[in-house]
């Protein structure tokens, strides 16, 4: 299993997830239940939703809808943030509330 270094921070209404991702390292596809920003902080990364894929390089920021599914490949280590409006702050919790499938 691959380490993403997650850090989760929470306030009011709001939830960050911030993760590491090394160079090469895809992170799973997987859709979530509500429209949310994901940042690409620092990196590049090759992002694929519903088939359409694109290249960001930091800093960036991407709307990811809900119900798309979406893939992403780091091609340079990457700092990656999803930013999520829920009431959750329970880390344990979370892939639960917002990710479609858990």
């Amino acid at each position: 299993m691959i380490d993403f270094q997650v850090e989760h921070f929470f306030s009011d209404g709001v939830y960050s997830r911030k993760m590491t991702i090394p160079q090469g390292v895809i992170v799973p596809t997987h859709k979530h239940k509500f429209n949310h920003i994901s940042i690409v902080a620092s990196g590049k990364v090759q992002v694929t939703v519903d088939g359409e894929t694109k290249e960001y390089v930091a800093p960036a920021q991407i709307e990811i809808k809900k119900d798309q599914v979406h893939t992403v490949v780091a091609l340079e280590e990457t700092v990656w943030f999803c930013i999520h409006a829920t009431d959750v702050t329970d880390p344990e919790c979370i892939d639960h509330e917002l990710i479609s499938g858990e």
